[in-house]
């Protein structure tokens, strides 16, 4: 099990910018993928996500050219600056663990809110 720390977050005009950040208690990511998915009411998406070792990105196409997600070796976390941000962003943001390869997220940190106003 993988545990994960999640800061960043808040309460942010149409337009701006917010930087979420996610880390792993006591372990690397070395293997997973690392992703941001939030949630609504109702609905759960898929935002980005990256392959700690081979470094591939991945979006949503609602966030394209808007988010990038990264990662920072020496710190040990994931980052998603998220720019240009529109009131459909707002909702509760997760990063989550799967391994390489495979289909499923196994692994949540603690959901942190990001509401956009108009």
């Amino acid at each position: 099990q993988v545990q994960l720390v999640t800061s960043g977050g808040g309460l942010v005009q149409a337009g701006g910018s917010l930087r979420l950040s996610c880390g792993a208690s006591g372990r690397t990511f070395s293997g997973y993928v690392v992703g941001w998915l939030r949630l609504t009411p109702g609905d759960r998406e898929f935002v980005a996500s990256i392959d700690w070792t081979g470094g591939r990105e991945d979006y949503a196409d609602s966030v394209k050219g808007r988010f990038t997600i990264s990662r920072d070796n020496a710190e040990n976390t994931v980052s998603l600056q998220m720019n240009s941000l529109k009131p459909e962003d707002t909702a509760v943001y997760f990063c989550a663990v799967k391994l390489a390869g495979t289909v499923a997220y196994h692994d949540w940190g603690t959901g942190t809110q990001v509401t956009v106003s108009s």
